[in-house]
């Protein structure tokens, strides 16, 4: 489990046949743990000199953006909660729900508003003043429209994650809010059970 408040911009050192390798300078990373990188949970299976290494199953490279990474990629990392943390951004699972598309990324102001897409029917998800992970940041909300969201970025997220080197037609890694994951799947079992005994009493 995850907050969404990234750590360090790594790059991307290696990607061969489902292996990913970063360096990162977060030091205190063992074998087995588990690291988001750009908002994906993989699993450490090799530690040296400031380089990790991950393995990433077919699955996760057809449902995320590493697929694309290339060497000297940055990507944003993160280690795991542990008890005691302060949980600074909102609960991220790294399981990442869609992949979207930039649509427009431009300065307002001091800050800057991202817009990404989201696929039909996942409006749902979002809520204005919300929370959603974009390539494992955590992000708040600020307006939904058919088929995307506005998020607005502060100074310090721009410089200290991936979206300094971002840009429009760019492909993010996107998880919901686990709380609006389950409400809604909530709400899915309470409209079919309601028509099932509906249908019952005809």
């Amino acid at each position: 489990m995850f907050t969404g408040i990234v750590e360090d911009v790594g790059r991307v050192k290696e990607v061969r046949s489902g292996l990913l390798r970063i360096e990162t300078k977060l030091g205190d990373i063992k074998v087995g743990d588990s690291v988001s990188v750009n908002g994906v949970c993989l699993t450490a299976v090799e530690v040296s000199g400031g380089e990790v290494l991950f393995e990433v199953s077919p699955e996760t490279l057809k449902r995320t953006n590493l697929g694309l990474l290339r060497k000297g990629d940055p990507v944003n990392v993160e280690r795991s909660l542990s008890l005691g943390s302060r949980l600074g951004g909102h609960i991220v699972f790294g399981h990442v729900d869609f992949v979207s598309r930039i649509l427009v990324f431009k300065e307002a102001g001091r800050h800057r508003e991202l817009v990404i897409e989201v696929p039909k029917g996942k409006e749902v998800f979002f809520a204005e003043k919300g929370s959603v992970a974009v390539d494992g940041i955590s992000l708040t909300v600020n307006y939904v429209l058919d088929g995307r969201i506005s998020l607005n970025i502060i100074p310090f997220t721009f410089e200290n994650t991936n979206l300094k080197f971002r840009k429009v037609g760019d492909l993010v890694n996107v998880e919901v809010d686990p709380i609006a994951r389950y409400v809604v799947r909530f709400m899915e079992i309470k409209e079919k059970k309601s028509l099932e005994e509906l249908l019952k009493g005809l």
